[in-house]
């Protein structure tokens, strides 16, 4: 490429408590990928400096990201190194208008997100048309790893395999399977599906954005909301009307790891103020006819109430809590309201649609988006396997998990990311056959990729092992995809969030996953399948 020293940026989050306790890691991942570069007489150097008076050295505002930018060599080789959860938003307008070759670099750690937040950040590169590569590893000095960037730094970009993917074919359906795809994919384009939005772009996340004239034609449209109207809504809830919602659940089986100490402990109150949340959303859902909504509360909300999460768990279940409505009746009673984790608009989409066509196969539809978080090789059933630890905050349904309700618990979100507290709804992912998916865009216009995938039993003590590289407050399912290897699925998954929704064993698990992908066809997505 023509010089021996590359460029290295990092973006971070947008609250300094977590680039504060994520500064650590992130020196670490640099040293290491100092190393791996010596190793081909390279260099790498810091395009922006450690800031003594933040205690850290990441990139943390678009201002920032911008003003750095300004200073780089447009043509200059650039490394994008994350350990941590980042803000894609920070650095997307200096990607743009780079002009040299752009590697995006993960560290192979459950500890943070970093996994995450480069995979958000190769899904909004995407859908911003930036060429980059991308590349993971445990300690940058792997087989893979170091091949990558020998091709790299010799050409400047990196062919991943994608031997795995293959062009969805209509004509793979059974009939009585494209029967039910086709009528849910007219019904949506003749009946239309409102979209609550409550604020978008969340945390950064550039790709979960699905600008209006790419959504319409599929028949969905937005109602932007305010989160400031959902926090409006829920003044508006008594605590005599909220406590049955807490009640309930615990009639159900569900614990409250519940203490005293605001600063760092769930306490009744918080997960009250999550009751009232819940109650408003569902109201405002109906108010607006909204068929599926998605809460930011990340940016904003965080500010002023508990955490949204529980109530996303709850939303996404179809046996949850009744709310009653104005006229004295039970909100969407016996159905889930699906939400978009994180307002994932992708995610949103996939989402609604899964949940109407698995209940016109009479199954149970509740699905849930989570982070691909991490992974390791563990035996199963006697043979070694790459299993996945995808884990989000909110939206689990307790439906997934083991035991349900009674397998569940509430535990205190982490004070470093949200320091009014606020319940998650935690539990096991119970095993069987399951479908994944996600909706991006590339080139201009909306793709799917879906896949198969089954849900193991690990024994408790590798679960726990599990939780405690990653987040023990939130809920966990361990994945085997069929068919993709752990490199195959991070080189062409577009984003941090993969969907996934159970399959009974009363059909035939790869045409309900062709009927999701005629569904999606006949809306306009271009859809591949992964694996199978």
């Amino acid at each position: 490429m023509g010089t021996n020293q590359a460029l290295l940026v990092c973006s971070g989050d947008l609250r300094p408590s977590a680039n504060l306790s994520c500064w650590e890691t992130q020196q670490a991942m640099e040293a290491k990928l100092a190393q791996a570069f010596a190793q081909h007489g390279w260099t790498i150097k810091r395009a922006h400096p450690y800031n003594p008076e933040k205690g850290h050295g990441f990139i943390d505002y678009q201002w920032e990201g911008i003003r750095v930018f300004n200073s780089i060599d447009p043509k200059a080789p650039l490394v994008v190194a994350e350990s941590v959860w980042q803000y894609s938003q920070h650095i997307l307008a200096g990607l743009i208008s780079h002009q040299g070759p752009i590697l995006i670099v993960a560290n192979w750690d459950g500890q943070f997100p970093g996994l995450v937040g480069a995979l958000n950040l190769t899904g909004s590169l995407t859908k911003a048309q930036v060429p980059y590569s991308f590349l993971w590893s445990e300690d940058f000095t792997d087989d893979f790893f170091q091949q990558g960037l020998q091709e790299w730094l010799a050409t400047g970009k990196i062919v991943q395999d994608e031997s795995h993917v293959r062009q969805f074919n209509p004509q793979d359906v059974d009939s009585q399977y494209a029967a039910k795809a086709e009528d849910l994919a007219r019904k949506i384009k003749q009946e239309k599906v409102i979209m609550g939005v409550f604020d978008e772009g969340c945390m950064g996340m550039f790709n979960a954005i699905v600008p209006d004239p790419l959504l319409h034609p599929l028949g969905f449209f937005k109602e932007r909301l305010s989160q400031s109207t959902l926090y409006a809504k829920m003044l508006e809830i008594q605590d005599e009307e909220a406590l049955p919602v807490l009640t309930w659940l615990q009639d159900q089986g569900m614990s409250f790891q519940w203490g005293s100490d605001e600063e760092i402990e769930l306490t009744p109150r918080q997960s009250l103020e999550q009751a009232k949340m819940y109650i408003a959303a569902l109201r405002l859902a109906e108010e607006f006819g909204c068929g599926t909504i998605g809460i930011q509360y990340q940016q904003g909300l965080k500010d002023l109430v508990a955490a949204s999460d529980l109530v996303e768990g709850l939303l996404n279940n179809s046996h949850r809590p009744p709310v009653q409505g104005k006229k004295q009746n039970i909100l969407f009673e016996g159905e889930a309201l699906p939400h978009f984790n994180e307002v994932d608009e992708c995610a949103g989409i996939d989402g609604y649609i899964t949940y109407q066509l698995w209940r016109s196969f009479g199954m149970d539809g509740d699905n849930t988006l989570h982070d691909l978080r991490y992974g390791e090789d563990y035996p199963v059933s006697g043979e070694d396997a790459f299993v996945w630890v995808l884990l989000i905050s909110g939206a689990a349904p307790a439906s997934h998990f083991i035991d349900g309700y009674a397998g569940a618990q509430s535990l205190r979100q982490p004070p470093m990311f949200f320091k009014k507290g606020g319940g998650t709804l935690r539990g096991i992912s119970k095993p069987g056959r399951i479908v994944w998916s996600r909706v991006y865009i590339e080139d201009g216009q909306l793709k799917a990729d879906l896949g198969l995938g089954t849900v193991p039993e690990l024994p408790l003590e590798e679960t726990e092992r599990r939780w405690a590289l990653t987040n023990p407050e939130w809920p966990i399912m361990h994945a085997i995809f069929d068919g993709v290897s752990r490199d195959q699925m991070m080189a062409k998954h577009k984003s941090n969030h993969i969907q996934v929704v159970y399959v009974d064993d009363k059909v035939d698990a790869l045409q309900m996953l062709y009927a999701k992908a005629l569904v999606f066809e006949q809306l306009g997505i271009h859809t591949f399948i992964c694996g199978c």
